[in-house]
């Protein structure tokens, strides 16, 4: 199905008010949720979540009191619906196990992006991210068996392998040098900016759950490792969001997040598998094109121009999930090597000049220790070897990726050598 959601009508805005009892819905049951119920449930809440704060920057931004009026009443109905999504989520869902349904939202989110990207240079960008990514998923899966004694797959349902990425203690970069060539309001396709805040969405409410929830443990290495990986989100968020065109007007963004939300919603009432979950998407879609038409009036008289210039006639499907294994293998095999260059381009690692900047940042967060090292330590001295869930071909690869993928220079003191991986892999694989 296709449609121009332009034209399609949604729920009055006076209508969307709803009671605390359809705000706050019955949350899924973790044991028997599909995986990807969880990862829509995870990403369409870091959609409202940036949909109703750019309203608020907006608003800071406006001294016309009509139109404050205007954002103060769509953000309103933005911040219930954030609170329906958000808690759809169980209380008995602990932080690492919807960590790990963050990670492998990033994961299967990212790799989906990269193929449906028509900006080769986005596509890139999306494709780098994608590794580190993945190596996330694969320390907090060592932490999940250590903590709680369970098995990835628990949440990751088997669709999401668990093996070594770029490893995480060379995500660290000058975070100027994370920033990416942005693309052209004039000639970038819809999907590209439909994409781009798609996953600026989903990686910066990553970061925010990682600072909001990782000091939570008592374990002050899973605390440090939760430090580490929120830095790198941060990293992420700033990368991501440098691809999108800086000059593009207020009214233009305002629609643009519009659009996306209506993208996202409709791509996860046409997958959704729970009848109730399927509901609320449902609802809030027919919400969101409403507010769509709101973004749009609002273009059309402020800057007098027609919103199919910007977002054009059709809609897109940015966050489809199915099992992205055999593409992120062939990115892991090819791309682990890849660095961030300092011209806002790419290069490997046998090519980074001896003053890179980024080494002087790794030098020094990894001077006592990196936590993400760490914890592939303490999982080995607990059950001889590490968490994973891959095919035997690409879990056997482990030592030879980290010897492409480890970066010779500025290794933390605590660094796991290729040499260990090797041992690892002569003990069996822990069974669950």
């Amino acid at each position: 199905m296709t449609f121009n959601p332009l034209k399609e009508k949604g729920i009055a805005l006076d209508k969307q008010i709803r009671t605390w009892r359809d705000i706050v819905k019955r949350p899924f049951n973790k044991t028997e949720v599909d995986c990807y119920t969880r990862t829509r449930q995870i990403l369409m809440n870091g959609i409202e979540t940036e949909a109703w704060g750019y309203k608020h920057c907006m608003a800071r931004l406006c001294d016309d009191l009509d139109l404050r009026k205007i954002l103060a009443d769509v953000r309103r109905i933005e911040d219930m619906q954030q609170t329906t999504v958000n808690w759809l989520g169980p209380a008995d869902q602990s932080i690492l196990n919807t960590t790990l349904g963050y990670e492998q939202v990033a994961v299967d989110l990212t790799a989906w992006l990269a193929q449906n990207e028509p900006d080769e240079y986005v596509r890139e960008t999306f494709n780098f991210g994608l590794l580190e990514d993945f190596d996330h998923l694969y320390r907090y899966s060592q932490w999940q068996y250590m903590i709680e004694g369970q098995d990835p797959n628990d949440i990751l349902q088997g669709m999401t392998d668990v093996v070594i990425g770029r490893p995480t203690q060379n995500h660290h970069n000058d975070n100027t040098i994370r920033l990416r060539k942005s693309y052209d309001k004039e000639t970038a396709s819809p999907q590209t900016k439909v994409n781009i805040l798609t996953l600026v969405s989903g990686e910066q409410q990553t970061h925010n759950y990682y600072a909001e929830h990782g000091f939570m443990y008592g374990n002050d290495d899973l605390r440090r490792t939760y430090a580490e990986i929120c830095d790198v989100e941060e990293e992420h968020v700033t990368m991501y969001e440098s691809l999108i065109d800086p000059t593009e007007s207020k009214f233009e963004k305002l629609l643009v997040h519009e659009f996306t939300e209506v993208c996202n919603y409709y791509n996860c009432y046409k997958d959704e598998s729970d009848l109730k979950i399927k509901q609320v998407w449902e609802e809030f879609l027919a919400f969101e094109l409403e507010h769509l038409h709101i973004a749009a009036d609002l273009f059309k008289k402020y800057e007098k121009r027609d919103p199919e210039e910007v977002i054009g006639t059709k809609i897109y499907e940015p966050c489809h999930f199915e099992s992205q294994k055999e593409y992120v293998t062939n990115i892991l095999e090819n791309e682990i090597d890849k660095r961030l260059g300092e011209n806002q381009d790419y290069t490997r690692i046998s090519e980074l000049p001896d003053d890179w900047a980024s080494y002087k940042v790794q030098e020094k967060v990894g001077e006592e220790g990196a936590p993400t090292e760490k914890t592939i330590q303490l999982i080995t001295t607990s059950v001889y070897r590490d968490i994973v869930s891959a095919d035997e071909k690409l879990i056997k690869k482990q030592p030879s990726l980290l010897r492409r993928g480890l970066e010779p220079e500025a290794q933390a003191p605590d660094t796991v050598t290729p040499e260990e991986y090797e041992e690892m892999g002569e003990n069996d694989i822990v069974e669950f």
